[in-house]
């Protein structure tokens, strides 16, 4: 019903910056966009949400992301983007894009197949 498609990563010296993209296809007219959002999983760790943007402009950070990172809404329909600077060896993960959508009236995840962020010291 929504598929992600993801853009950027790659690898990356301390200090860079890069771009991930992320863009949500609905299949159902009747379905909409709640929030889409970052989770990034490091070997060995759980996963953790990085960066969130909800239909309200509302915005949540993973606290090491703060002041670095930034979530926006991306040019086209139902897609964002994150904008993070200043990157450190520690934000080295694979990222995986996720939306919340209201389909048929209930709220659905989804997620993206992730794309690996590398940050060399």
């Amino acid at each position: 019903q929504v598929q992600l498609v993801e853009s950027g990563g790659g690898l990356v010296q301390a200090g860079d910056s890069l771009r991930l993209s992320c863009a949500a296809s609905l299949s159902d007219s009747d379905s909409s966009i709640l929030a889409m959002g970052w989770y990034r999983q490091a070997p060995g760790k759980e996963r953790v949400l990085v960066a969130s943007l909800d239909n309200r402009d509302g915005r949540n950070y993973l606290d090491s992301v703060k002041g670095r990172f930034t979530i926006s809404k991306g040019n086209d329909k139902n897609s964002v983007d994150l904008q993070m600077n200043s990157l450190k060896p520690e934000d080295t993960a694979v990222y995986t894009c996720a939306a919340e959508a209201l389909v048929s009236g209930s709220p659905v995840e989804f997620w993206g197949k992730g794309t690996l962020v590398t940050v060399s010291s």
